[in-house]
């Protein structure tokens, strides 16, 4: 499975350098191949992880819109430029969750994995975290001005899955006139496990997205790293 892992990193390197040119149908499925094999390598890490029960667990809230969310979630007026500029001068980045209602992974995300005490932590200090709903009604205001409804929102930047976390750059990286779904250095599809989780989110506080080291690259090695100890 990792030498799988590596093939895709390779060709993945190959697309970037221009050394090799797919067509759109190839691009499509070079991105679902990319999906199913970090969703294979959260399965991997799962049972490296231990047993959730064996950390303190932070319950969640269950919102009366049904959604389950963590107190220190970010009380948003949901004008996007201002929560990032807000969490720039708090000394955190931003990250958007999409969840919806009745969605057993974004309960498992709320539930065990952000639940865990390490975690919670971590992603608390770190980040402010803003929570939508991804057929809401409430309206928002993207980084470039425009104004829409949360669903609208979702539509537009191409979330299909919950729970998905899109992680946003800096405040001094914002490029003026242009949507979150394009300025974002990092997102997460889908419900993974919680080294899987939180490496994620150490990988955009390190800013790795800046250099070499994939994302994949990056899991592996935290992988490898707990098997040695």
């Amino acid at each position: 499975m990792i030498f799988g892992l590596d093939n895709l990193y390779k060709l993945q390197l190959m697309i970037f350098f221009g050394l090799l040119t797919l067509n759109e149908e190839e691009r499509v499925k070079t991105k679902i191949e990319e999906f199913i094999a970090i969703a294979l390598l959260a399965i991997v890490l799962a049972g490296t992880t231990g047993p959730a029960g064996a950390e303190e667990l932070i319950k969640p809230i269950r919102s009366d819109d049904g959604l389950y969310h963590h107190e220190w979630f970010k009380e948003s007026f949901l004008d996007l430029k201002d929560d990032l500029q807000e969490a720039d001068e708090a000394g955190k980045r931003l990250a958007i969750i999409f969840e919806q209602v009745g969605c057993i992974y974004c309960k498992k995300m709320q539930t065990e994995v952000l639940a865990q005490k390490s975690i919670n932590d971590f992603v608390r200090k770190s980040f402010e975290v803003v929570q939508m709903n991804l057929w809401g009604s409430r309206n928002v205001t993207d980084f470039d001005g425009k104004v829409m409804s949360e669903k609208a929102l979702a539509k537009r930047w191409g979330v299909i899955f919950t729970p998905t976390i899109v992680f946003l750059p800096e405040f001094s990286a914002l490029s003026p006139g242009t949507p979150g779904h394009e300025i974002k250095v990092a997102s997460m599809p889908g419900a993974f496990g919680g080294m899987t989780f939180k490496a994620m989110f150490e990988w955009v506080k390190a800013k790795g997205y800046q250099g070499d080291e994939h994302f994949q690259k990056y899991v592996i090695s935290k992988m490898n790293e707990r098997r040695a100890q």
